[in-house]
């Protein structure tokens, strides 16, 4: 599996959300700019609700930029344990500890992208092929390492 290409999906997704997010931010500024009159509290309610909707945004957008820059820490380099940057395969599927992306088809083959921080990242740390990890009273083997 080439990891180099699967990483650069990953960063092509991730930017595709981080554009996703700085649209909404526009727009809602932009319609947050609509609502300015002098009709009293009921537009400063929704003035300010519109501004806490651009913040909440503006949060999930400063978190896909941590791991846009947290994957660009990953070395493309093969794996004999479970860490950060291993693909790592088991019975139930195959996992890449990078990012908190979720489930991305490629080369064929469903890959789950998680955290370093996950608890199943967590649960799998330093595991090398053959041996088996717990989570959640279900035990997995690591079949494969990459």
């Amino acid at each position: 599996m080439n990891k180099t290409e699967l990483i650069k999906l990953i960063n092509q997704k991730l930017s595709e959300k981080i554009q996703n997010f700085e649209k909404l931010i526009s727009e809602t500024r932009a319609s947050n700019n609509d609502t300015k009159s002098s009709m009293g509290d009921k537009y400063e309610t929704g003035r300010e609700m519109l501004q806490q909707e651009i913040n909440n945004l503006q949060v999930q957008l400063n978190e896909v930029l941590k791991q846009q820059d947290f994957l660009k820490t990953i070395l493309v380099k093969p794996s004999d344990k479970a860490e950060k940057g291993a693909i790592v395969k088991t019975e139930r599927g195959l996992f890449f500890i990078s990012v908190s992306l979720g489930e991305l088809s490629f080369e064929h083959q469903k890959i789950i992208c998680i955290s370093p921080e996950s608890p199943l990242a967590k649960a799998m740390n330093g595991k090398q092929k053959g041996d088996v990890f717990s989570l959640n009273n279900m035990s997995q083997k690591i079949v494969d390492i990459q």
